[in-house]
């Protein structure tokens, strides 16, 4: 199924975005391995010039997720269970010491903050909003990484992260629940400022979405 193309024109960020569509794509299967990822085609799709595809496409490749191969482009790698099994491993460590660390630091308002965020996945979830869940799901993680007041371990989070495919978990069978119900135990562990019990419950929120993750992408064929 061919992902439609959202508009990029208007796009300040538009390096960003567009490497955020060519993941999905990866991630969804649109673009197989050993298929070529067209400068010039990709930049007609979209309605923007080539410039921002081809800084998008030089940083999957920094990810891992593209080669470029002499005079023939980029082309998509083999997604593979042991890769995502490592991203979510180092996920699962760094988010649990950002967790800790925000169990110290969280502030009442922040904690109600992170209540309203969760509430409002909650409904997304429910009502099969796909986009808006995964938006909000980032938006809770964020929360924490600000709270724990560590910018650099924060950043090489959000780095680590962007090879996990965010956007496929809502539509993974079973995890939204399991999701909610991690988060709402991680929540009170922030709640009582416990950093050894947030540090567990990220921790064990994180790695526990590696398993069901590769089975996902397995009987769609994005991993063999």
């Amino acid at each position: 199924m061919t992902v439609s193309a959202p508009d990029f024109a208007s796009r300040p960020q538009l390096a960003e975005d567009v490497a955020r569509f060519v993941r999905k794509r990866i991630f969804d299967g649109t673009y197989a391995a050993g298929e070529y990822v067209r400068l010039d085609q990709l930049a007609a799709e979209l309605g923007i010039s080539v410039t921002p595809v081809r800084e998008a496409l030089f940083e999957l490749k920094a990810e891992g997720l593209l080669a470029q191969q002499p005079r023939r482009g980029f082309v998509v790698l083999p997604v593979t269970g042991r890769d995502l099994t490592d991203v979510s491993n180092v996920q699962a460590h760094i988010g649990g010491e950002l967790a800790a660390r925000a169990a110290v630091n969280i502030s009442d308002e922040q904690l109600r903050d992170l209540e309203r965020i969760q509430s409002d996945l909650e409904e997304a979830y429910a009502a099969g909003d796909d986009e808006q869940a995964v938006r909000l799901n980032h938006e809770f993680h964020r929360a924490i990484n600000v709270a724990a007041d560590s910018p650099k371990l924060a950043q090489l989070m959000s780095q680590i992260t962007r090879y996990a495919p965010e956007s496929v978990f809502p539509v993974i069978s079973g995890w939204p629940e399991k999701s909610n119900e991690h988060h709402r135990r991680l929540l009170k562990a922030l709640a009582c400022h416990d950093e050894d019990l947030a540090r567990a419950e990220m921790s064990e929120h994180l790695a526990a979405g590696a398993k069901p993750l590769i089975e996902h992408l397995t009987e769609r064929g994005v991993v063999s």
